[in-house]
């Protein structure tokens, strides 16, 4: 590409006011008004009435510039530009915004909560967020913390955690399914050095208690790493109706029981860098596992302890001193085990290791969210930075069900994308017959689904 003009026959004025820059946030948030937002918000936050009037608009209008990429207070400014007040009534400054979100107090980020959780059931009833699972098919809950890094001494709650960077850590659990993109149940902000597991339990319950809101069908299943190998994180999810998978520390309990295992009960599976047999009809690879039974935290009174599946797969631990030629005298491995609870019936040896494995989809949405309302926790006030983490988790939501809508590429795609391609469209706006038009560019590539999800807001009229 190349530009086609001189530089002296190029000028440029900030002068038209029926162009807006991100067209895409009309049907979007069209949507979050359909699915009961500013409603819900008005509902059930009680901020102060000096700060907190009109409390679903102001909601509405941080989860609009959340969808459209604000990561700052400062960027909530992108809402007030060319056309917007045509399309929108309530584009509040972002110093209105500001001061809204530092009058929240712990209580009040609850409430939030509470808003975030129904607001996410009311957007199940539009949109296909999980699909529809099979009674035999699970429903993954996967669990998991991240450190969002912060600068300098002010912010209230910031610290040095298990990363060794400076920051406050997130709390989430993410749903999805063997054939959807994963959405969040449920949030929370801790301190900076806070214990992974801490509250862990208390999120459990509550993303459980949403999913029961979506009415999915299927089987729950829990997955954490070893952080949250505890019993009340355990029970949590037992107590919700869920089965568990957990990766397990490697205590003496867990080392005897590996010990255990007798060497011809381990099974070679599809791992890093493995190779088919086609003659064979197995995998060549140098990890392999197998399972024994196990009793989860025997330490604890009997009617507390839980009895499952300890699953281990091992590793040959390679000595990389040794020269061409000169093999060790006995294999050694490196064995890494996870506690379940779903029955070898459901899930056999493989399948379970496969499907354990799988967690790490929740540092997707982790890398999805730092990509965007979470770059950065924009107030000094550590309520505040509560509640803009649980906006940043509805904007993210309704992305993600406005990906489905649009259909195509979309209902999988990062919601970095969905907003470059579906929210990040300009327009120009045009009035005939008291009817508002939008004429956005010629020859835009993702014109069909833009259609898409539009015509699923704005149905086009019946002809006669």
């Amino acid at each position: 590409m190349q530009v086609s003009h001189k530089p002296s026959a190029v000028s440029v004025s900030f002068d038209e006011p029926n162009l807006v820059s991100s067209a895409g946030l009309l049907p979007v948030m069209t949507l979050a008004r359909d699915a009961g937002l500013h409603g819900l918000a008005d509902e059930w936050l009680s901020v102060p009435t000096d700060k907190g009037a009109n409390a679903g608009l102001k909601v509405a209008s941080l989860v609009a510039g959340m969808v459209a990429g604000a990561d700052s207070i400062e960027d909530m400014a992108l809402l007030r530009h060319g056309g917007m007040k045509r399309l929108f009534s309530g584009c509040y400054a972002p110093s209105t915004l500001g001061s809204f979100l530092r009058s929240f107090t712990f209580g009040h980020v609850r409430q939030l909560d509470a808003v975030a959780s129904r607001f996410l059931a009311n957007l199940g009833t539009r949109a296909p967020l999980l699909g529809a699972p099979a009674a035999s098919d699970f429903v993954f809950v996967d669990v998991d913390d991240t450190i969002i890094e912060v600068h300098g001494y002010s912010k209230q709650g910031s610290g040095y955690g298990y990363s060794g960077v400076r920051g406050l850590n997130v709390l989430l659990a993410i749903a999805s399914t063997k054939d959807s993109a994963p959405v969040i149940t449920a949030q929370r902000l801790r301190k900076g050095a806070a214990n992974s597991a801490r509250g862990a339990n208390r999120l459990i319950t509550d993303a459980l208690s949403t999913l029961k809101r979506v009415h999915v069908g299927g089987r729950l299943l829990c997955r954490f790493d070893s952080a949250f190998y505890g019993h009340a994180a355990v029970s949590a999810a037992l107590a919700g109706g869920a089965e568990v998978s957990v990766t397990v520390r490697m205590d003496p309990a867990v080392k005897r029981a590996i010990a255990g295992i007798p060497d011809t009960a381990w099974e070679t599976i599809e791992y890093t860098d493995a190779v088919f047999d086609e003659a064979a009809s197995t995998w060549v690879s140098k990890a392999e596992v197998a399972e024994t039974v196990f009793t989860a935290f025997s330490s604890r009174k009997r009617d507390e302890q839980i009895t499952g599946r300890l699953v281990v797969r091992r590793i040959p631990e390679l000595n990389r001193k040794t020269a061409d030629g000169q093999e060790t005298l006995f294999d050694t491995h490196r064995h890494h085990a996870f506690f379940t609870t779903v029955a070898a019936a459901v899930l056999d040896t493989v399948e379970a290791d496969k499907t354990h494995r799988k967690h790490a989809i929740i540092e997707q949405v982790n890398a999805d969210l730092k990509d965007s309302s979470l770059a950065h926790l924009p107030s000094g006030v550590f309520a505040a930075n509560s509640a803009w983490l649980v906006a940043a988790v509805m904007a993210y939501n309704l992305t993600r069900a406005a990906g489905l809508l649009a259909a195509g590429p979309f209902g999988k795609a990062r919601t970095g994308t969905i907003r470059r391609k579906l929210i990040h469209v300009p327009a120009r706006i045009a009035t005939s017959a008291r009817r508002i038009r939008l004429h956005l560019p010629e020859a835009w590539p993702w014109k069909a689904p833009w259609q898409a999800l539009s015509d699923h807001l704005y149905p086009p009229p019946r002809p006669a």
